[in-house]
């Protein structure tokens, strides 16, 4: 068989290239011979300075693992130190306005332009750290958790309300001053019957203008007032001191279409926030505070 890519017998060390004068290294492929060629100098150099380098560097700084440590370095350089020391820096600049935030009353802060946009820097980023995993990045919130955008608000939506709800929580059992007030399990509790629940529920959909069977409705309202008006006022226009819903409106927290709404009466929900005091400074509440109240609903 024809092969015309082959290896050629090895050349011998020291032959000429004709064309250029320089000495071949004895490899030759198919006839084409590898020239000796040296390295430029400036190359070299660049190499050698780079190993000088690297071993300075690893004398001076920070180089090389140990099986429980590294070696240091003779000048004991860390850039974790650095950062550390940087991150220090940052916060005693920030602690001269976290004191001044809680040096005087909450509601004077958004009066002062250049406190105000620190504290909603911090407490947007306090709340991503923490409250955005269930009411969401943008605060819109999901089933179950409030949407902090609008202005329904069951516990109240002034500041004061605000950082209270948020340094102890709702229905947080290890703080004594949480928001605490739980509504029955009428079906489950044995309170109403399954008719009465469903009765109940339809005139609590009328409430909101919704589709309702007005009969059922109507004996639903002799339920509501017996059993409901106590917490969600008459009418069901709700009691932020009991964190009592508005009923009247078309924000729902768990969904307002009748199947829900039969659930939430017949079983309750009961949902649980935690309280923020002890896990956050309190600085970082007032900012937290602050801002979700500026998110458009606090009142």
């Amino acid at each position: 068989m024809n092969d015309n890519t082959h290896q050629s017998a090895p050349d011998e060390h020291g032959h000429v290239d004709a064309h250029t004068g320089v000495e071949t290294t004895g490899h030759e492929w198919d006839g084409i011979r590898e020239l000796d060629n040296p390295l430029p100098r400036w190359w070299l150099w660049t190499f050698y300075a780079c190993i000088l380098w690297s071993v300075g560097y690893w004398v001076l700084y920070p180089a090389w693992p140990l099986a429980a440590s590294y070696t240091k370095g003779v000048l004991g350089y860390s850039q974790r130190d650095v950062v550390t020391e940087q991150i220090a820096q940052s916060q005693a600049a920030l602690r001269v306005y976290d004191d001044q935030i809680l040096a005087g009353d909450l509601a004077d802060v958004p009066g002062n332009p250049e406190l105000h946009s620190v504290a909603l820097a911090g407490g947007e980023s306090a709340f991503g750290d923490n409250c955005a995993p269930c009411h969401g990045r943008g605060a819109q919130g999901f089933k179950g958790y409030p949407n902090l955008n609008d202005d329904a608000w069951i516990w109240g939506g002034t500041l004061a309300d605000i950082q209270a709800t948020i340094r102890h929580g709702i229905r947080w059992s290890a703080d004594e001053e949480t928001r605490m007030n739980d509504m029955p399990k009428f079906l489950d509790d044995g309170i109403l019957s399954s008719a009465e629940v469903s009765d109940t529920t339809q005139y609590v959909l009328s409430l909101s203008g919704r589709e309702s069977d007005a009969e059922a409705a109507a004996r639903g309202g002799e339920i509501f007032a017996s059993q409901c008006v106590a917490c969600h006022m008459e009418g069901g226009v709700g009691n932020q001191e009991l964190g009592a819903p508005n009923l009247t409106d078309a924000i729902w927290l768990y969904g307002g279409d009748k199947e829900t709404l039969y659930a939430s009466i017949a079983h309750s929900r009961r949902g649980v926030m935690p309280a923020w005091q002890g896990r956050l400074d309190e600085a970082t509440i007032a900012k937290l505070s602050l801002y979700v109240h500026s998110l458009g609903g606090g009142e």
